[in-house]
């Protein structure tokens, strides 16, 4: 696990770094390519933000287009990157609310400090640590958001427990992820560069809700956004070593973006 966690680490801090040169934070990953990172956000949403915060966004989806957020409500951002989505979610909170982001990349942190900074968002505040030990009490968010992280984690029970344990009484859970459609071949799952792709990492749509109804949650629900074609990484998988023509009848339109919902029952307590 310290191996994904550092090879993540890495390639996340080399995009932060990218973004600040003005560069989209393309890596070698098939996450970071078209389809996949292209068209998330509309140009009404990003109206104000840093070049940086957008350059830097290596989501799957727009969770902030998940959930209804209210003035007054305090989000959490799994894996928080560059800062775009609590930049835009500490717009919909108000001055009453809160924006946290969690990111454990140095570089991330530091562009998504610059960010706040540009933006002049002063309910939002960039915290550093992991997503398996949110440094949060119980009960203190609304809303759980992440955008194309939770696959990355090669802990995500504890991941979900966490999220659970944060979340206030009635709280949701409202992510972007990538998931699959039945199993994923054993040659997809031992490339750790594809980690950092949200691809290795997805959970099987059923695994999904399993994990996510045995941390506690309720009202689950998994809607595709948009699914993908193996042409859309053949480059990247055949440098990898891998033989796409012979992968693909097993791989092919089994990934997809997907909005990822649960709640917090209101009875619950907070542990």
């Amino acid at each position: 696990m310290n191996t994904i966690q550092e090879t993540v680490k890495e390639k996340y801090g080399q995009a932060a770094l990218r973004a600040t040169q003005g560069s989209k934070s393309c890596c070698e990953s098939s996450c970071c390519t078209d389809p996949v990172t292209d068209n998330l956000y509309s140009d009404s949403q990003t109206t104000g933000l840093p070049e940086e915060a957008i350059l830097a966004s290596l989501g799957c989806g727009n969770p902030t287009a998940l959930t209804e957020l209210k003035p007054g409500d305090v989000v959490l951002d799994l894996g928080s990157g560059g800062g775009i989505d609590v930049l835009l979610s500490a717009r919909r909170v108000g001055p009453t609310g809160k924006a946290y982001g969690l990111d454990m990349t140095d570089e991330m942190l530091a562009l998504a400090n610059e960010n706040k900074r540009k933006a002049g968002a002063a309910n939002v505040e960039f915290l550093k640590g992991e997503i398996e030990s949110i440094p949060l009490p119980d009960a203190s968010v609304d809303v759980i958001i992440s955008n194309c992280v939770i696959n990355l984690s090669a802990d995500k029970d504890r991941v979900l427990r966490e999220a659970f344990r944060v979340l206030k009484p009635g709280g949701r859970f409202a992510v972007s992820d990538v998931v699959t459609r039945g199993a994923i071949p054993a040659e997809i799952r031992k490339s750790l560069l594809l980690w950092v792709g949200c691809i290795a990492g997805a959970l099987e749509q059923g695994e999904y809700r399993a994990k996510l109804a045995s941390a506690g949650f309720e009202q689950i629900g998994i809607e595709p956004t948009r699914i993908y074609r193996v042409e859309d990484a053949r480059a990247f998988l055949s440098a990898e070593g891998i033989d796409v023509d012979t992968l693909a009848p097993q791989v092919d339109g089994r990934f997809m973006s997907a909005f990822v919902r649960a709640v917090k029952p209101a009875a619950a307590s907070a542990s």
